[in-house]
């Protein structure tokens, strides 16, 4: 039980994870049949053009990729940013959509912030 516990710690410890980009806060606005605007606020300890959030996405239920905003440059001073995509289409009846960050050197992150659908 005890060496369970400790791998445990040491994984969600560990510098793989500590470093991800961490999703703050995210919207999803409707603005026409199945049609939405997502608004995402992104923060992460950007180091400079070898170490920064490169990407964002916008996950269906099932994982697949609804939307992605591509970013292009480091935003060492300017933590939290937030940034947007227009004109996402969700198919009717999806319950919630996911966002996904991702940077260079951790790739994607492992946690996903949900947002719930009307």
């Amino acid at each position: 039980m005890h060496f369970v516990l400790i791998f445990l710690i040491l994984l969600f410890s560990s510098p793989l994870h500590s470093g991800s980009v961490e999703v703050v806060s995210a919207e999803a606005k409707r603005t026409g049949i199945g049609q939405y605007h997502i608004q995402v606020t992104l923060r992460h300890a950007d180091t400079g053009w070898d170490h920064y959030v490169n990407a964002w996405r916008v996950l269906a239920p099932d994982g697949s990729i609804l939307g992605e905003r591509i970013l292009y440059h480091p935003h060492v001073n300017e933590q939290p940013f937030t940034r947007a995509l227009s004109s996402i289409l969700i198919p009717p009846g999806t319950p919630y959509i996911e966002i996904e960050g991702q940077d260079l050197v951790h790739g994607s992150s492992p946690i996903h912030y949900k947002i719930e659908l009307d």
